[in-house]
């Protein structure tokens, strides 16, 4: 198992041997090139990196520069000469990632159980709160009128428990 490197023993000739490369030096890939490295580049020192707040608000201040780019050319469209075209296609603003005024949504909101937070088919008619199965119901029917209202005004609701 363990042997000691023979070193370069000279030949009858007076001159040393050279020693083959041990097997982990032969898959070696330490010596292998490295094509997807540039061996030109430098790292430009005068770049800066900007943070989110400072690429957010680049990218908002382009959207609304683009914004008023359209509009202007929407203007310019309608009055050519004087007179008012009638065929021009006028382009809605379409909802981008960073604009908050899109449409809201068609489906309907979903409900979570007030215990578990999983999905809630069911509601409670005596306390009002949701529930996900019947061992969640068992539970509910246990709690106390005050227990049944801080959970309903952690939901946000107004708590009218009968």
């Amino acid at each position: 198992f363990y042997s000691k490197k023979a070193s370069a023993a000279p030949s009858a000739e007076g001159t040393a041997t050279p020693q083959m490369p041990t097997l982990a030096e032969q898959l070696s890939i330490l010596s292998a090139p490295r094509p997807f490295k540039n061996p030109a580049y430098t790292k430009n020192a005068s770049r800066r990196t900007k943070n989110l707040k400072t690429v957010l608000g680049q990218e908002r201040e382009r959207e609304r520069l683009e914004r008023e780019k359209r509009r202007l050319e929407r203007e310019e469209a309608m009055e050519v000469d004087g007179t008012a075209t009638t065929g021009a296609v006028v382009e809605d603003d379409v909802p981008s990632y960073l604009s908050i005024e899109a449409p809201p949504s068609v489906l309907p909101q979903r409900r979570y159980c007030d215990i578990t937070g999983l999905e809630a088919p069911y509601t409670d008619p005596i306390t009002g709160l949701r529930f996900h199965d019947k061992s969640i119901y068992e539970l509910i029917k246990g709690l106390s009128a005050s227990a049944a209202k801080d959970y309903l005004s952690a939901r946000g609701v107004n708590p009218i428990v009968k």
